[in-house]
C-alpha cells in the first residue's frame, strides 16, 4: 500500500545552518519572514509549520556569536499570529517542560488550538544545562534522569486538563441560560513534581487536544515518545540510519496498544534543488562554505578542543593541543563527553585530504540530506518514506523566508503526480493532516 508523505517546515532562525549574509536572507525576528515561510508552506499543502525555541543566548567566550544576535521570539506568541493569516496549516510550538507549569502549558497551548480552528501541536522538550536554568527562579536545572520524569509527568497532567472536558459538558441553551455541566473541568493530580487540583478553563478544541511532538534519540527520548508523542522528530535523515530508528521506536508502540500509524517519524532534512544533479551538487557545497564562516569554524572547533582558539588562522592547520574536557569556553550548546576519538579523526581526515581548520569543520558537519534536480530529489524522498526510513519529514531551509520556494515549486508538484502527497487539504485540523484520530 502507498504511504502518503507528511511534511513540515522548520524556520530555521537562530540555528548554524542558516545564511544570514546572503543577500536573499532576510530577518528572522520581523513577522513579514514568519508570515512568508508559513504561507509557502501552506501553498504546499504542508502539514504543519514549526517554530524551535532558545531560552537563552548562546556565548562563546561570554559573548553572543553570530546568529545569535537576532534574538529568539516567544513560539506561542508568534504562531498565535500566524493563525490569523493561515487557513489549514498546522502550528507547532516548542515549549519546555522543565520550566513551564502544567496549567500554564495546557492553557496556553489549548487556546492556539482553539484560536487556530484546531491546528495546534507542542513539541515537548527538557532543559539539559545549568547555564539556561540560570534565567529561572529555579537557577539551575534538573539531572538528566530526573528531566525526563518531569516531562513525563508534567504531559499527564497537561492532557488530564485538556480531556477534564468532553463534548457535552458545555450547554449553550438561550431559553435557560448556557451552563458548565458538574465536574466539567475538574481536576487533580499528585506526582514527584507537581500537586495540583482545580478546574481548567476551556473546553476541547476542534482536534480534542493539540498534537504532541518529541525530539529525543536516547533511549528514554524513544520510550517517551512511544508512549505518548503523535510525531517524533529525528536526526537520521539518511537513508540505512533511517530504516534502524524507524523500527526500533515502531517496534516499541505494541505494549502501550498503539499502531504503527498512530506515530509519526518525521526526520529533519535539509534539501538543494537544482536543475540537474551536477549543479545541485555544486550548489550545495557553495552553500556549506557559507554556512561555515572563519569565525564559526573556529567556534565549533573550541566546542571539541574546549579550548579558546581565537589566536587561530581557520585557513591553517588544525590546533596540535589535546582538547580540554568539560570547559566553559562554549555555553549553551551540546558539547562532547570524550572528545579526543573525534579529535583524532578530525586530525587523520585534514592531513588525508590537506584540509585547513575551515575545511575540516566544513566536512564534518551534516552535509544536505537530498540534494539533486527536482526529479532526483523527490524520488528520494518517496523512497524513503515509502521503504520506512520515516513518515515524511522537516524541512530545514538555509534561508529565510525564501527557503522552500524551490521544493515548493519543483518538487512538491512531482510528488503530487506520484500520487504519494495531497493536492489540497482534505480536512481542517491537524491531526486530519497527519492522519491522527480526534
Amino acid at each position: 500500500m502507498t504511504k502518503q508523505i507528511h511534511l513540515a517546515a522548520h524556520f530555521p532562525g537562530v540555528n548554524n545552518t542558516t545564511v544570514w549574509s546572503d543577500p536573499a536572507s532576510g530577518s528572522q525576528i520581523d513577522f513579514a519572514s514568519f508570515r512568508k515561510l508559513a504561507e509557502t508552506a501552506e501553498r504546499g499543502t504542508f502539514d504543519f509549520f514549526f517554530l524551535a525555541e532558545g531560552l537563552r543566548l548562546r556565548e562563546v567566550k561570554g559573548r553572543i556569536h553570530d546568529l545569535d544576535v537576532v534574538g529568539r521570539p516567544e513560539s506561542l506568541t508568534v504562531l498565535s499570529a500566524l493563525a490569523a493569516v493561515t487557513t489549514h496549516l498546522g502550528l507547532a510550538a516548542t515549549v519546555n517542560s522543565t520550566f513551564n507549569e502544567p496549567y500554564e502549558l495546557a492553557k496556553r497551548l489549548a487556546t492556539l488550538d482553539h484560536v487556530s480552528g484546531g491546528r495546534a501541536a507542542w513539541n515537548v522538550v527538557t532543559s539539559w544545562d545549568a547555564f539556561t536554568g540560570e534565567n529561572f527562579r529555579r537557577g539551575g536545572y534538573l539531572d538528566k534522569s530526573d528531566r525526563y520524569v518531569r516531562a513525563q509527568e508534567s504531559l499527564r497532567i497537561v492532557r488530564k486538563l485538556w480531556d477534564s472536558w468532553t463534548g457535552d459538558d458545555l450547554v449553550l441553551d438561550q431559553a435557560s441560560g448556557s451552563f458548565a455541566r458538574e465536574g466539567a473541568g475538574a481536576f487533580a493530580d499528585a506526582g514527584p513534581h507537581f500537586d495540583i487540583r482545580g478546574r481548567f478553563g476551556l473546553p476541547p478544541s476542534p482536534q480534542g487536544r493539540p498534537v504532541i511532538i518529541q525530539a529525543g534519540d536516547s533511549d528514554e527520548g524513544r520510550e517517551f515518545a512511544a508512549a505518548g508523542a503523535d510525531v517524533i522528530f529525528s536526526r537520521h535523515g539518511t537513508f540505512a540510519a533511517g530504516q534502524t530508528f524507524y523500527k526500533d521506536v515502531k517496534s516499541r508502540l505494541a505494549k502501550y496498544g498503539r499502531s504503527d500509524e498512530s506515530l509519526k517519524i518525521m526526520p529533519a532534512v535539509t534539501v538543494v534543488v537544482a536543475d540537474t544533479d551536477a549543479e545541485a551538487i555544486e550548489k550545495a557545497a557553495y552553500i556549506r562554505e557559507q554556512q561555515v564562516s572563519g569565525p564559526t569554524a573556529l567556534v565549533l572547533a573550541e566546542l571539541l578542543w574546549g579550548r579558546d582558539l581565537s589566536a587561530y588562522d581557520p585557513d591553517g592547520p588544525l590546533p596540535a593541543e589535546d582538547p580540554v574536557v568539560g570547559s566553559s569556553v562554549t555555553q549553551g550548546r551540546v558539547g562532547y563527553n570524550d572528545p579526543f576519538p573525534i579529535v583524532a579523526e578530525w586530525r587523520a581526515q585534514a592531513e588525508a585530504n590537506g584540509w585547513s581548520l575551515r575545511q575540516t569543520v566544513i566536512n564534518q558537519q551534516n552535509r544536505q540530506t537530498f540534494v539533486g534536480s527536482p526529479t532526483t530529489v523527490a524520488e528520494a524522498v518517496n523512497r524513503h518514506v515509502q521503504e520506512n526510513a520515516a513518515d515524511g519529514f522537516v524541512l530545514v531551509p538555509h534561508l529565510t523566508p525564501g527557503g522552500l520556494d524551490d521544493f515548493v515549486d519543483r518538487v512538491i508538484p512531482l510528488l503530487r503526480e506520484y500520487g504519494v502527497f495531497r493536492s489540497e487539504y482534505s480536512g481542517t485540523t491537524l491531526r486530519d493532516h497527519l492522519g491522527l484520530s480526534r
